[in-house]
C-alpha cells in the first residue's frame, strides 16, 4: 500500500510580519496545501512563527510596563499564542480553498508541546534573537533576571536557546486526526518547548528550530515525504561565485558532505539540510524536498526543487 503521508513545513514567507500580511499570505499557502490534497496526499502542516512569537513577546512586555500588575509573558506562552492565531488563519484559509474546490475535509490545529532535554548544551549557548530592541538599562535588567541579551545595532535584544526536539506529546492525537482524513496543523514554530517535571510539563525559555521539529514530526508519523516550502525554488552552492549552481537531486550522503563544507547559511538553510538528512536516513524510501511555495506540485513530482533521497 502506497504511503501518501506528507509533512509540509511552511516558511516565514507564507505569513509576513503583520496581521494583514498574514491574512494575505496564508491564502497563497492554502492554494499550495489544497493542491497537495487534490494530489491525494494526507497532509500534516507545520510552520514558522519567528516574526509572530517576537511580536507577541514584545506586545506582552510593553503591556506589563504599562500596567505593573501584569507580568511579562514567558517565551513558551508566546509560542502557544502564536500557534493558536497562526493556526486560526491557516485553517480557515485552507478550509475555504478546499470548499471552493468541492473538497470537504476538516482542518484542525493542535496546540503542540515538544519535549526538550534540560541538559541540552543549547541552553548554555543561546542563539535565537527574540522580541523588542532594548536600551542598555533594560538589557541590564534582563541580565539581572538571568536572561541572555546581545547587542544589535544601537540597542540590545534578548536571545534564547534553541534545543533539539526529543518527543512530541500530542503525536497520537495528530496521527488519529490525520488517519481520519483531516488536514492537521501541528508543532507550529517548532512546538512549545517543555521540560518534564514528574507528571508536569513546564515551559522552557527556548525556541526549538522548526525544521528539526518538522523532521521529528514526519519521522514519528511515518511520512514518506517532508516538504519545506521556502522563498527559493532550489538551494544553491558556491553563491556569489562563477561556480554558483542550483542543487537538484542529491543523496543524503552528498547533502551531508555539503553541510560539512559550510555551503549553507547557519540560520536559514543549514537547519533544513540537517533536518532533511535526519528524516531520509531514518527509514527507507523517504524523500525530502525544498522548494518555493509556488512550485509545490512540481516539487512533489521531483520536477524542481532540491530533492534529498537516502
Amino acid at each position: 500500500m502506497q504511503n501518501n503521508k506528507i509533512v509540509v513545513a511552511l516558511g516565514r514567507n507564507c505569513f509576513g510580519e503583520t496581521f494583514p500580511e498574514q491574512k494575505k499570505n496564508v491564502k497563497k499557502a492554502a492554494v499550495a496545501i489544497a493542491d497537495i490534497v487534490e494530489a491525494k496526499y494526507d497532509v500534516i502542516i507545520t510552520h514558522s512563527n519567528g516574526a509572530q512569537v517576537g511580536m507577541l513577546q514584545t506586545a506582552m512586555t510593553e503591556f506589563s510596563r504599562l500596567d505593573p500588575k501584569y507580568t511579562v509573558a514567558p517565551v513558551s506562552l508566546c509560542g502557544a499564542l502564536s500557534q493558536g492565531y497562526i493556526g486560526y488563519d491557516l485553517q480557515n484559509a485552507i478550509r475555504t480553498e478546499l470548499l471552493n474546490r468541492g473538497i470537504y475535509k476538516t482542518v484542525s490545529t493542535i496546540i503542540t508541546q515538544v519535549k526538550v532535554d534540560p541538559f541540552d548544551k543549547a541552553f548554555n549557548s543561546p542563539t535565537k534573537v527574540i522580541g523588542r530592541v532594548m536600551s542598555k538599562e533594560d538589557a541590564d535588567l534582563e541580565e539581572e533576571k538571568g536572561n541572555y541579551v546581545v547587542k544589535e545595532g544601537d540597542g540590545y535584544r534578548r536571545i534564547v536557546a534553541s534545543p533539539k526536539p526529543i518527543d512530541i506529546y500530542e503525536i497520537d492525537a495528530i496521527k488519529t486526526l490525520s488517519d481520519a482524513g483531516q488536514v492537521v496543523i501541528a508543532a507550529g514554530g517548532g512546538g512549545i518547548p517543555v521540560l518534564e517535571q514528574g507528571t508536569t510539563l513546564k515551559g522552557a525559555s527556548a525556541i526549538i528550530e522548526k525544521d528539526f521539529t518538522a523532521a521529528k514530526l514526519a519521522d514519528m508519523l511515518g511520512a514518506s515525504k517532508l516538504l519545506f516550502l521556502t522563498e527559493v525554488e532550489n538551494l544553491t552552492i558556491h553563491q556569489g561565485t562563477p561556480e554558483e549552481a542550483p542543487l537538484k537531486t542529491i543523496t543524503a550522503k552528498e547533502a551531508l558532505e555539503l553541510t560539512r563544507a559550510d555551503h549553507f547559511d547557519a540560520i536559514t538553510t543549514q537547519p533544513k539540510m540537517e533536518a532533511a538528512i535526519s528524516f531520509v536516513t531514518a527509514a527507507p524510501e523517504r524523500t525530502a524536498i525544498i522548494t518555493h511555495v509556488d512550485k509545490t506540485i512540481e516539487g512533489i513530482k521531483e520536477r524542481t526543487g532540491t530533492i534529498i533521497k537516502s
